[in-house]
């Protein structure tokens, strides 16, 4: 299992819905949709959607794979309780233990680049033991070169607004994550701060329970993106929201329509890979909704005239097994 996701109600004193997409590895697509209150917590809904997929599907082994909005020490107990495997992320700056003893274990990285349509990502990971709990620590290389431009950034912008004066700077907790304070009201930036900050550069830290190197959990933890991706394609592209219903029996059609959406978008871009092909969403919506047929009158005839599909539309097409009729056929025989 890789995830759960949730659509959350605008207003939580009516009974619009929450749904959790659950992915398995193995099958690398969405199975099934589950529903809560909109108000419902995110870190309560991981639990009930393993146990039921479990059931469900008769899955006997199970990796969890989840980021750390879903995670709190109830769920990894609940984890452990049933013996699953999981690679969860960490609060790397928040938990204690791991911003002072992991991060600051001296064993070597391990490296890995990855080339993905023609850019390539440098990742490093290794294995931190530390109170019979399994940490991965990951640093991306091209994210720690963002980080620190952006750090960069924002000492320069502060260099220039403390020349100018301090007072803005007393509601921006941007801004003051890298500041002391050297008087009543007055700032000044702070070096340590700065120093503190650099270390989590690229960094993602992740506990797992598994046996797998460093490496392949990392690559395991960052098929989220997959996850991600789905989110904001039910929310944007699929126009899941808003969601104009009332009745929990409409919200529950509409949000059930979206996952359909998503499923066969997902068997369209299967099938779409099998040809060796990539097909872009967006262009392959357009091109479809651009095939238009036009019936039109001579001589007593009536012909029907379909338009010539665009690339995407034929990609697709072709992928879904659909022969288009004639360029040109006659209308009484239709």
């Amino acid at each position: 299992m890789r995830s759960t996701w949730a659509f959350h109600s605008a207003s939580e004193s009516e009974s619009l819905g929450v749904t959790a997409s659950a992915s398995t590895i193995a099958v690398a697509g969405d199975v099934a949709a589950r529903m809560w209150p909109g108000n419902t917590a995110d870190v309560t809904t991981l639990i009930p959607v393993i146990d039921r997929l479990r059931r469900r599907f008769a899955i006997a082994r199970v990796c969890v794979v989840a980021d750390r909005g879903m995670i709190s020490a109830e769920t990894v107990a609940e984890l452990e309780a049933r013996r699953l495997l999981y690679i969860l992320g960490v609060r790397e700056r928040s938990d204690k233990l791991v911003r002072e003893l992991v991060l600051e274990d001296a064993a070597p990285f391990v490296p890995l680049a990855i080339n993905k349509r023609g850019k390539q990502t440098d990742y490093e990971a290794k294995t931190v033991m530390l109170a019979g709990r399994r940490y991965i620590v990951c640093r991306n290389h091209q994210e720690a070169e963002n980080d620190a431009a952006d750090r960069a950034s924002i000492v320069a912008a502060l260099e220039r607004q403390l020349a100018k004066g301090d007072k803005a700077l007393v509601g921006n907790t941007g801004y003051r994550r890298y500041l002391k304070t050297i008087s009543d009201q007055h700032f000044a930036i702070d070096p340590d701060k700065i120093a503190e900050d650099n270390k989590f550069d690229g960094i993602f830290v992740l506990r797992t329970n598994t046996d797998l190197n460093p490496l392949a959990a990392m690559l395991c933890y960052k098929q989220l993106w997959t996850v991600e991706q789905t989110f904001r394609t039910a929310k944007h592209l699929l126009s899941t929201r808003p969601i104009f219903h009332k009745l929990d029996e409409t919200i529950r059609g509409h949000v059930f329509c979206s996952f359909l959406a998503l499923v066969l978008k997902k068997a369209l871009e299967d099938r779409i890979a099998a040809l060796g092909r990539l097909g872009s969403w967006p262009e392959t919506i357009a091109d479809l909704d651009s095939l238009t047929e036009t019936e039109i009158a001579h001589d007593s005839k009536r012909f029907i005239v379909r338009s010539a599909p665009r690339p995407a539309a034929s990609l697709a097409l072709r992928a879904a097994g659909v022969a288009l009729p004639p360029t040109v056929r006659d209308a009484t025989a239709s």
